[in-house]
């Protein structure tokens, strides 16, 4: 089982949504200077919230691994990540690992990027594409992804591992059979490393996680 889903929180109510989020999760929304991030923040947990109410879960305890990493400690066999940016929050429940990444598309990202901290490999094929930042942001995402699934977040190296992007998404050597889905939204790119196929993105109005 997997759930793919996102919500554009620009018009979030942050006043409704503050009291409908956890304690701890306040605090973290506390912790933002500006309104943006405040909403972002809120959003995720909110579209969390919603996606484990759909699989009966409304008592979710949350810990955090070693390397950063939420989990809910009281209900077996749900996992779960998110990510923001922009105006977006995304967020996937699975009943195996499970990590995800969106991205805003800034067509002026420094490419250099790539090509000091990304393989080889990932490096020349987002050179040779006529679209370098679309590019860019497909690797990014995915090997984000990856990385989220791992569990160990950035402290797994970005050129330790290589992304091949061909008909089949797939990690050079690869001993876990891992799926990588793509999605574009927009101005958006998502990337996902399961151990599903995701065949559907849910888009959420943001007045549905009230």
């Amino acid at each position: 089982m997997i759930k793919l889903a996102y919500c554009n929180v620009e018009n979030l109510d942050l006043g409704k949504a503050y009291y409908l989020v956890s304690k701890n999760r306040q605090e973290k929304i506390d912790f933002y200077r500006f309104e943006k991030d405040k909403k972002l923040s809120a959003g995720a947990y909110l579209l969390l919230k919603k996606l484990l109410s759909e699989e009966n879960i409304t008592d979710p305890s949350f810990k955090t691994g070693k390397y950063g990493k939420s989990y809910i400690s009281n209900h077996e066999n749900i996992y779960f990540n998110l990510s923001h940016s922009g105006k977006v929050v995304l967020c996937a429940i699975s009943d195996m690992e499970v990590g995800v990444d969106v991205e805003y598309i800034d067509h002026e990202i420094d490419l250099n990027i790539a090509q000091n901290y990304f393989y080889n490999r990932e490096y020349e094929n987002i050179m040779n594409a006529e679209n370098r930042p679309d590019e860019f942001f497909k690797y990014w995402v995915l090997k984000e992804s990856y990385m989220k699934y791992t569990g160990f977040g950035m402290n797994l190296k970005l050129d330790s591992f290589e992304i091949v992007i061909e008909d089949k998404i797939r990690l050079r050597k690869d001993n876990e059979n891992l799926k990588f889905n793509l999605f574009n939204v927009k101005n958006y790119k998502i990337g996902t490393a399961s151990h599903y196929d995701v065949s559907q993105l849910i888009e959420y109005d943001v007045g549905e996680l009230y």
